[in-house]
């Protein structure tokens, strides 16, 4: 992992490179192809031959003048809260889109140059969110082929996250896929190698945190960091009560400005969250709504597949279940779901070519 560097960050500001010729036909053989998925809290990059190589935090710590890179990945967020006046921490990539074009290219190129030992452009498969916008979807596109990219393919992630999982995503047959992120909640139906009906919403994790920042401010007038909310909702965000269900946090009082302790329970954690989780249970039922009939009873009989680092949250698939009347079920590692599923693209041409047509022509 590239954990911290000095280099100018305008230097990885190059204007695109042309195309190279006849070198990378000849480097291709040599350059492991890669699947990356770029998500709001972590990008992870899955490397031809070798697995996943690269699983860090989608963060960048940078000068406040913008001209150099202190650190990126996981070094970056342990400095999230901690930074003097002349460092920056940068989430680049918000709500499943790129929020900040250079620094995303910074991170990505950082992300890249680890993931491949050689020299040489490789191609990419990536993950977007189903709901991205055209113009999202060619600034990450744009991103990646600045960052060292020699041709960069598209594929919905609910799409990767049902291929990651082992759902037979090319059968005839409805399988139903709720992918929870840092930043957006993709709710899909996929039958025959595409999505059918599905739902985006940019409300996930973060909004959750945000939520439980908000509620410690004014229910308890105690300000408290990002950090800190999160590691709150993975303690205490259980959807049922369990025992030991409190915890002390600390922050800072709003009236005196001094630090001041707390403790807060499971209970008050639930009500902060209940916002952004009954947004992301009604995108659940809208996708169920405008799911095909003879689909609709595919998910009925396989159940509904939980990925996305958000999936863990106990007991949310109970809740999900009770809301639906459909089984959910939490997918074998669930944060890294949609990795595998780009990967599988990367190493299995022709399934590749299947599910990415008409788009093939620029992974041959």
């Amino acid at each position: 992992m590239p954990a911290t560097a000095s280099r100018p960050l305008r230097a990885h500001f190059r204007p695109p490179r042309p195309s190279p010729g006849l070198l990378p036909r000849v480097l291709s053989p040599l350059v492991a192809d890669l699947g990356i998925d770029p998500g709001t809290a972590n990008t992870v990059v899955y490397a031809q031959g070798r697995g996943i190589v690269v699983q860090e935090p989608s963060v960048v710590a940078i000068g406040a003048d913008r001209r150099r890179v202190v650190a990126v990945g996981r070094a970056a967020q342990r400095m999230i809260g901690r930074t003097p006046r002349d460092i920056t921490t940068i989430r680049p990539v918000r709500g499943g889109a790129v929020a900040d074009f250079e620094v995303t290219h910074t991170m990505l190129r950082c992300f890249l140059r680890a993931a491949h030992s050689l020299r040489g452009w490789p191609r990419l498969v990536m993950a977007v969110p189903a709901g991205a916008t055209s113009v999202e979807r060619r600034a990450v596109r744009d991103a990646v082929l600045r960052a060292g990219a020699r041709a960069a393919v598209l594929v919905d992630e609910p799409l990767a996250a049902a291929i990651g999982a082992g759902l037979p995503v090319e059968e005839p047959a409805g399988c139903m896929v709720v992918a929870i992120g840092g930043g957006t909640t993709e709710v899909a139906v996929t039958s025959m190698g595409g999505v059918v009906a599905h739902t985006s919403v940019r409300v996930a994790g973060d909004d959750m945190d945000e939520a439980i920042m908000d509620h410690v401010r004014w229910r308890h007038g105690l300000i408290i960091g990002q950090p800190t909310a999160e590691a709150l909702k993975i303690e205490l965000g259980a959807m049922r009560p369990c025992a030991g269900d409190r915890t002390s946090l600390h922050g800072r009082d709003m009236v005196t400005g001094l630090p001041r302790e707390m403790e807060i329970t499971a209970a008050e954690v639930r009500e902060a969250i209940s916002g952004p989780l009954e947004q992301i249970l009604t995108a659940v039922e809208m996708t169920l709504s405008v799911t095909p009939p003879e689909l609709a009873a595919d998910v009925m009989d396989r159940g509904i597949l939980l990925t996305g680092g958000l999936a863990q949250l106990p007991g949310l698939d109970v809740v999900i279940s009770e809301r639906t009347s459909v089984a959910a079920v939490l997918a074998e590692q669930p944060q890294l779901a949609v990795a595998r599923g780009v990967g599988r693209l990367v190493e299995e041409r022709a399934l590749a070519g299947r599910l990415l047509h008409p788009r093939r022509a620029a992974w041959s």
